[in-house]
């Protein structure tokens, strides 16, 4: 299996993070070391397309297929952290997890659903950004509140990809509808959805999101990004349950 570990595997706590298109398991090193600072051991999966690894069938399903050895077992996990694409292949993840135990699921940013212009405007976006791959240097002039390291992450996750796996991901998820999974959240998972700003580049658009699904929490983050896990880290991290100091 083709992972980024982080942590001791026999740390009580446990960690899913799933990535998004043009990135690799190594783009959550961040948070990865946040998490294990809690006491969590970190496992974060490329998906198919991803860092050399290459597909023929790219269908959200499929990269949620993918993953099925990860939960081999019913192995359990406390929290599950994805990213835009990785949060639609997160949805399709629910029948893999053990029915025993709460899991909390953060979904950071993702599309949950496209109108023919916003799939087509997506499309020759990442198209474009695979043609013209920026340097770490130019992401970090792009986006001053990003770190170094994670600008170089940033532009390695666009370096193991290519167009055809763009180009899959888009033409073999037609149509582009995914926000109906949140109407039948199961009883042991509870979402967080983290929405950034639209005016900074949301993709996770307000009015496809369920209204008053049970076990759904939405917050939407002012002045913040698409790469929320890059600008305000802190925001996932407080969202997982951890033991509070007493005052």
């Amino acid at each position: 299996m083709s992972a980024t570990r982080w942590g001791s595997p026999t740390a009580s706590k446990r960690a899913l993070l799933i990535h998004g298109l043009t990135m690799s398991s190594q783009s959550w090193e961040g948070i990865a070391q946040l998490l294990v600072a809690e006491g969590f051991f970190v496992v974060a999966p490329n998906l198919l397309g991803h860092a050399w690894r290459r597909g023929t069938d790219y269908r959200v399903s499929t990269l949620a297929e993918d993953l099925r050895p990860y939960f081999a077992t019913d192995t359990p996990y406390d929290v599950i952290i994805s990213h835009s694409l990785g949060g639609l292949v997160t949805l399709c993840l629910f029948p893999f997890l053990p029915k025993t135990k709460e899991t909390t699921v953060i979904l950071v940013d993702p599309p949950l659903e496209l109108t023919a212009e916003q799939f087509q405007q997506g499309k020759n976006r990442f198209l474009k950004e695979i043609e013209d791959a920026k340097t770490a240097d130019e992401h970090m002039s792009e986006h001053p509140a990003w770190s170094r390291g994670d600008s170089m992450l940033r532009a390695l996750g666009v370096y193991m990809c290519d167009r055809t796996v763009v180009k899959g991901i888009f033409e073999h998820n037609k149509p582009y509808a995914f926000g109906s999974r949140l109407k039948n959240i199961p009883p042991h998972v509870k979402i967080a959805l983290l929405v950034s700003d639209p005016g900074f580049g949301s993709v996770c658009h307000l009015e496809r999101i369920p209204v008053d699904a049970p076990r759904l929490n939405v917050k939407v983050f002012d002045g913040i990004g698409h790469w929320i896990q890059y600008e305000l880290p802190n925001a996932i991290m407080d969202e997982i349950p951890l033991p509070r100091a007493k005052l």
